[in-house]
């Protein structure tokens, strides 16, 4: 066992542990999740390149020696590796605004130092965990910047598994591109469509959010880094703040810029707060479509629609033999409700900054990588386990065609509406088809309802102009 002391007193630690006082004092005050920062993808490595892209700015600069300098980027090129995750031991909601988060990294990098120098874990007379790691830095800074950054790594995957599942829609609207089907509004009948024409709608929407998750994506990497406590950028030395970023630059990949305005950047959240709301509306189209989904594949006898097939991936019941349910739709539509209420979350999380920082970065953080990951994976899952394999039921969507009024609005102009309505209302009255009766008042004749059926679902020439 050691003994570490700070400002309140001392705490004995296990000899073999990586980490200090600080966060020991942190797993005593913060029990919540049982979730540790290192679980959080992305999280860590960002926040060990953080603390390398410091140390070279800081040797670069004269501020720091170049043997510890040299110290600090070997740990931390460990930890970006994953290889002292058991030393990262922080809940992922500790109530500390990061600073056990930062300490926890602090301390790890510092004993990790002290090996290299032959030093047993706690002598921190090589590198110390604020005075040499934490040098021109606060938690304020460092810790939303290696958030942002994490955030941006894990979102790059669900934007492409978004344009993944597009593309799949897309294709089903070739396959389905002459299959008539019976348009609903309000779950009524409607008018004659295109099934490939829904799949085309499917296809745009998830577009539309991809390119806006893209958009939202670039401006993650604009940073607070260099604003140390408030944005003055107080005890860092002159240079360093130019240099930080040049060197994060590097290790990210990816241009690394500061806030125009670093008090801004270090009190408000609100590209979070703009980001969870793209994700809850990303998710909220998804589980609209697989709502669609649901209810074309209702049935399939029984007085269901049953103009589409579902694949069957599993059993649907313990009970009745044979049936199978729309169980990867229904995947979508909860993880759809678990990104709505991480939104919440997030919405206050991002409100609730207080003057100069917002605290909460770390609840931020941990619930926009959910979302983040629930939207990939679902989208992945709608796509390889259900999209794909989807088929129709031509026949099925022709006979609820014919079944329904819905020819009764490409005729109005023709006809007039009053003959029309009419026409549907006897229908209607007479629990008869909309066409027999129709065919039967001389309003066309039946060999023309094909035809006319495909002319009402092609959008006329010039109509969208």
């Amino acid at each position: 066992m050691r003994i570490e002391k700070d400002s309140l007193g001392q705490r004995e630690l296990p000899a073999d542990v990586l980490y200090g006082i600080n966060t020991v004092r942190a797993l005593e005050n913060f029990p919540l999740t049982g979730r540790t920062i290192a679980t959080l993808p992305g999280f860590v490595a960002a926040m060990a390149m953080v603390k390398e892209a410091a140390a070279r700015a800081n040797r670069e600069i004269g501020a720091l020696s170049t043997d510890r300098a040299e110290a600090i980027i070997k740990a931390c090129r460990e930890i970006h590796a994953g290889k002292h995750d058991a030393h990262l031991v922080v809940d992922v909601l500790e109530g500390s605004g990061g600073t056990s988060c930062n300490m926890n990294v602090n301390e790890v990098v510092a004993n990790l130092a002290a090996r290299l120098a032959g030093k047993p874990a706690g002598d921190y007379a090589f590198v110390h965990p604020n005075e040499h790691v934490n040098l021109g830095q606060s938690t304020n800074d460092v810790v939303p910047t290696a958030m942002k950054l994490a955030v941006f790594r894990v979102l790059e995957g669900a934007s492409l598994a978004l344009m993944g599942l597009a593309d799949g829609f897309s294709e089903k609207k070739k396959e389905h591109a002459e299959t008539l089907r019976l348009g609903r509004t309000c779950l009524q009948d409607a008018v004659p469509m295109l099934l490939g024409q829904t799949f085309g709608g499917y296809q745009a929407v998830i577009q539309r959010h991809a390119k806006h998750l893209e958009d939202l994506c670039r401006r993650l990497l604009t940073v607070p880094l260099g604003g140390t406590a408030v944005g003055t950028g107080l005890n860092s030395r002159p240079g360093y703040k130019q240099a930080v970023f040049r060197h994060l630059s590097v290790l990210v990949g990816h241009e690394v810029k500061p806030t125009a305005d670093a008090f801004d950047g270090m009190q408000n959240l609100d590209t979070c707060a703009r980001l969870s709301a793209e994700l809850r509306n990303s998710a909220n189209s998804l589980w609209k479509i697989a709502n669609d989904l649901i209810v074309l594949s209702s049935g399939p006898g029984g007085g269901g629609i049953g103009e589409i097939a579902l694949p069957a991936v599993q059993v649907g019941s313990s009970i009745m033999p044979g049936k199978v349910n729309p169980v990867i739709p229904m995947a979508v539509c909860q993880a759809a409700f678990a990104i709505c209420g991480n939104d919440a979350a997030i919405a206050m999380a991002c409100q609730q900054g207080l003057l100069e920082i917002n605290h909460y970065e770390l609840l931020i953080a941990d619930r926009l990588i959910d979302s983040i990951t629930l939207l990939q994976r679902s989208a992945t899952i709608f796509l390889e386990r259900c999209v794909r394999s989807l088929t129709a039921n031509e026949e099925r969507s022709w006979q609820n065609l014919l079944a329904s009024s819905a020819l009764a609005t490409a005729l109005v102009p023709e006809l007039g509406y009053a003959p029309v309505a009419s026409t549907v209302r006897a229908a209607l009255d007479e629990h008869r088809p909309f066409l027999d009766v129709a065919v039967e008042r001389g309003l066309l004749r039946r060999e023309d309802v094909s035809s006319a059926m495909r002319r009402a679902a092609v959008e006329p020439p010039g109509a969208s102009g």
